[in-house]
């Protein structure tokens, strides 16, 4: 049976507690960067899984220097350490927009740029960065199939009019963000992969033609990153590799990432010969998949019977063969909002029995 995840302190981490491990977060920046053949220019990944300063730093020691973010706390977390590069992957409107021109203005030495798919926001962010003597680099955020945000390719040639008209904004590329994408059969998802980025290269064509701007194309998450990556004219998106879950790597089985953060929780209660307590709840792991939640390392645990908000019940063959505090390892299914359960994460292997990492940007500010 596996050990690598067991720390020699976890006496010392009060639980539940979502462990970090920075060898093998390093092993998945160098199997990223192997995806786009070394070349981190290739790379913009995005922060939303890890929201934490050190692990971002990794992966700039590795070369990597464009990011992509979702929240004004993680652009500036980003700033705050010296990327040089940062996309805010969400068109900005009401207060965000000044937030992020603070953000532009606070770290000069890192570049800003943000999406629009309407005129409207598009007007708001040129007038706003007019008046505080800014031209901000905008991308056209395209729909490429999820219907979430972005614009339809029909709308496209009358926003880049719109956009080359305000004087407060400069187009640089385009992007699209293929979520909707997660089959597990690869071939199916290689197919609708193809579908998105022919979407996206169509929107680029007709941007390109407005411009005479190189423009870039960014598209992708982590279901589509194998496929992306193949093709030397993007910048590919994916944020889960850094620490992995078991949802990823049941579906994904091609992407060879390391589960690198680990929960570890604690028996609280011997409910019957049957089944524990542990101190799990839906407050410390990610709720929005249905159970398993989690994936245990110890072969004793069994089905998860219930959750609630501090508490996870769970089956096992003979509860005598556990104790009162006993601490036990899982994987969660969907690591990205289970590390915004946690305000700091701690470190394991590197013999430190305090050493955390703050998740700085779980918060809604940091100071803008």
């Amino acid at each position: 049976m596996e050990t690598w995840y067991r720390i020699d302190h976890s006496d010392q981490v009060d639980s539940p507690a979502l462990l970090v491990y920075p060898d093998r977060v390093v092993q998945n920046i160098d199997r990223a960067l192997r995806f786009v053949n070394g070349d981190p220019k290739r790379l913009r990944p995005h922060i939303k899984t890890n929201k934490c300063a050190e692990v971002c730093q990794l992966m700039m020691a590795s070369g990597i220097q464009q990011f992509k973010c979702a929240t004004i706390a993680e652009a500036e977390l980003l700033g705050i350490i010296g990327a040089k590069d940062v996309l805010l992957a969400y068109q900005p409107v009401g207060p965000k927009v000044d937030r992020f021109l603070q953000l532009v203005e606070a770290f000069s030495d890192t570049h800003f740029a943000c999406l629009v798919d309407h005129v409207d926001a598009a007007q708001e962010i040129s007038n706003r960065s007019m008046d505080r003597g800014h031209c901000v680099d905008v991308y056209v955020d395209v729909n490429v199939g999820m219907g979430r945000t972005g614009i339809a390719l029909d709308n496209m040639e009358r926003l880049l009019m719109d956009i080359h008209l305000l004087p407060g904004l400069q187009l640089v590329g385009v992007h699209g963000y293929d979520g909707h994408i997660h089959d597990k059969d690869y071939q199916q998802r290689a197919q609708q992969c193809e579908r998105s980025y022919e979407m996206l290269e169509t929107a680029y064509l007709i941007a390109q033609a407005t411009t005479s701007r190189a423009l870039t194309k960014v598209i992708g998450g982590s279901p589509s990153f194998p496929f992306h990556a193949s093709r030397t004219d993007v910048e590919c998106s994916p944020g889960t590799f850094v620490f992995w879950d078991f949802g990823y790597a049941e579906n994904y089985p091609e992407q060879d990432f390391l589960i690198a953060a680990v929960l570890l929780t604690r028996v609280v209660s011997i409910v019957d010969k049957k089944h524990l307590c542990l101190d799990l709840g839906y407050k410390s792991v990610a709720s929005e998949s249905p159970q398993p939640r989690v994936k245990f390392y110890d072969p004793r645990i069994g089905a998860i019977k219930m959750q609630s908000e501090e508490h996870l019940v769970v089956e096992v063959e003979d509860s005598s063969d556990f104790k009162i505090g006993e601490a036990l390892y899982c994987v969660p299914r969907h690591i990205c909002p289970t590390v915004a359960c946690y305000g700091e994460l701690q470190v394991a292997g590197e013999g430190k029995d305090s050493h955390t990492w703050k998740v700085l940007a779980r918060n809604k500010k940091i100071n803008y």
